[in-house]
């Protein structure tokens, strides 16, 4: 019985060999499922990993290399002067140091920044002259004074160093104060000159807060101390006080500018009002010396044509912090007279 059992074929088997004889004869038909569509699919898969792979590691090197290319871009920026001008130039050159923008304490042109550079200009022993590029509309008178003061010091400090400067765009007010420091002031025909005065301004907000019903709380020790006050009425006592301080300061700006310029300045009741000439009328004045550029300078009054920028400029951070900080609100508090003070402008 166990013979019998053992020897019998699968049904499937036995149907397959029982009908043999009835179908056709040719090549078999293959099912799905078959071992050579699984080796196929098998492949297709090994292809895509192997893509997949390659494509990851070319992604990471180029976001290393991008990553590798912006800190050093960051690290030239970072280190920024901190290198030895003598040894990368190595030959005689005219330095550049650009008064740029607004002149004050919080601004790219302050009097720290500007004091280093000129410093490291007239420090340097293959620079010939110092070169002053002036686009600037004033600001600070006490910025401005330093500037000055270092000025006259290094001249005196390096007699056989030359400055000049060379106002591009605009040289006014407070601007103009640090060119009179120079040997030589030089303009294009076109550019924006003098301003030489002192201007305080502020907004008066005291009868829109009465409309508003708001209430003026100001506790001070000493009875002077909120003068000025832009939500209280302007007293005449404290008006013609300020004016005592604005002519002072004038009168000073005037003593540098005549001290700097001597008796290359022309008589005119108007010189020192405040008005702004351009280079060519300047030069009628005495303001300036000639037209030119910086380039024109260094080439044929220096003798030395390369040019060397010794300006001193932030750090990226110190940039980044400062556009995403209080800026708005600073220039805001600036506009509406927030902050007490004057600038040459």
């Amino acid at each position: 019985m166990s013979d019998e059992h053992w020897g019998v074929e699968p049904p499937h088997k036995q149907e397959s060999e029982s009908g043999s004889s009835n179908k056709p004869q040719g090549k078999p038909v293959e099912k799905p499922g078959t071992e050579r569509e699984w080796r196929l699919i098998e492949k297709m898969l090994g292809s895509l990993h192997v893509e997949h792979r390659r494509a990851r590691r070319w992604g990471i090197f180029f976001k290393l290399l991008t990553f590798t290319y912006l800190f050093a871009i960051l690290g030239l920026f970072w280190l920024g002067n901190d290198f030895n001008t003598d040894d990368v130039v190595p030959h005689p050159h005219t330095a550049l140091v650009e008064v740029k923008g607004p002149i004050a304490d919080d601004e790219q042109a302050n009097a720290d920044a500007l004091v280093t550079a000129l410093r490291e200009a007239f420090k340097a022993e293959r620079s010939r002259a110092v070169i002053l590029r002036i686009n600037s509309p004033g600001g600070s008178p006490v910025q401005s004074g330093y500037v000055y003061d270092e000025i006259k010091r290094l001249r005196a400090l390096y007699p056989e160093k030359k400055v000049y400067a060379v106002i591009t765009d605009i040289g006014a007010s407070g601007a103009y104060y640090i060119a009179a420091a120079a040997d030589e002031i030089y303009a294009d025909k076109a550019s924006l000159v003098g301003s030489i005065g002192v201007i305080s301004s502020s907004f008066g907000f005291v009868e829109l807060i009465d409309k508003l019903g708001v209430e003026r709380r100001t506790l001070t020790a000493g009875e002077n101390k909120a003068f000025l006050d832009p939500f209280a009425p302007l007293q005449d006592q404290d008006r013609e006080f300020w004016q005592t301080v604005l002519d002072t300061t004038h009168k000073q700006f005037i003593d540098q500018v005549k001290k700097g310029r001597g008796d290359r300045l022309q008589e005119n009741d108007e010189l020192f009002s405040g008005l702004i000439w351009t280079g060519e009328q300047a030069l009628e004045l005495g303001l300036i010396d000639g037209l030119g550029s910086s380039s024109m300078v260094a080439r044929d009054i220096v003798g030395a044509e390369k040019l060397v920028d010794y300006t001193s400029r932030p750090r990226p951070i110190d940039r980044i912090i400062k556009q995403f900080g209080t800026e708005v609100a600073r220039e805001l508090a600036l506009q509406f007279g927030a902050r007490a003070g004057f600038s040459l402008q």
